[in-house]
C-alpha cells in the first residue's frame, strides 16, 4: 500500500494498514468544524498492536515560515487527531474510517513520528534550519503520556518504522 504526502510517496510494510488522516471525510466534515485550530496528523497507521500518528514536514524546496514552534505544532496535531478517533469510531458515516478507527483504538502501543525532510546539502538558499534532535527532545517532553519515545526521521534514516519513503 502506498500513499502521497506532499510529494512523498509511503510505501508501507506487509500487513501495515494506513490511512490519510486529514483525508477523512469524518476529520474534514465534522470534526475539524468544532472549532477554529483544529489540525490533524497527515498519515495514521496500523501495525501488529501499534498504531502510528505520521506528520510529514518538508522543507527542501520552501523553508519553515510558521512562527508556532514545529513541535508544538505537531502536538497539538497529534492530541487533536487522538480526540478524533473515538468520535470518528462512533459516529464516522464511511464504513472505512469508523473500522480504522476502531482498530486504533484496539491497539495497545501509540507511536508518535515526524517526517522531517531538509535540503540534504546546507547553503544560504536552502538552509538546514531545523535541528531534529532538538525537535525529537521537545517532542518527547510534550508528549510523554502518549508516547515516551517519538521518532523524528527523514527518507535517510527511517528507523523501525514499517515504511519506506521514496
Amino acid at each position: 500500500m502506498s500513499l502521497n504526502v506532499d510529494g512523498l510517496t509511503f510505501t508501507f510494510d506487509t500487513g501495515c494498514a494506513a490511512s490519510k488522516f486529514d483525508d477523512w471525510s469524518f476529520y474534514r466534515g465534522h470534526f475539524s468544524r468544532m472549532w477554529n485550530g483544529i489540525k490533524a496528523v497527515d498519515l495514521v497507521a496500523l501495525n501488529a498492536n501499534t498504531a502510528w500518528f505520521v506528520e510529514v514536514k518538508d522543507y527542501r524546496r520552501n523553508p519553515r515560515t510558521k512562527t508556532i514552534d514545529l513541535s508544538a505544532e505537531v502536538g497539538v496535531k497529534v492530541f487533536s487527531t487522538l480526540a478524533a478517533i473515538l468520535p470518528a469510531k462512533a459516529n464516522a458515516t464511511d464504513p472505512v474510517e469508523s473500522s480504522f478507527a476502531h482498530q486504533l483504538l484496539r491497539t495497545t502501543k501509540v507511536r508518535v513520528v515526524l517526517h522531517l525532510e531538509q535540503p540534504t546539502k546546507h547553503s544560504k538558499l536552502f538552509p538546514r534550519a531545523i535541528d531534529p534532535a532538538n525537535v525529537q527532545m521537545k517532542l518527547r517532553s510534550l508528549l510523554k503520556p502518549i508516547d515516551p519515545h517519538p521518532l523524528v526521521v527523514e527518507r535517510a534514516r527511517l528507523a523501525s518504522c514499517p515504511w519506506t519513503v521514496t
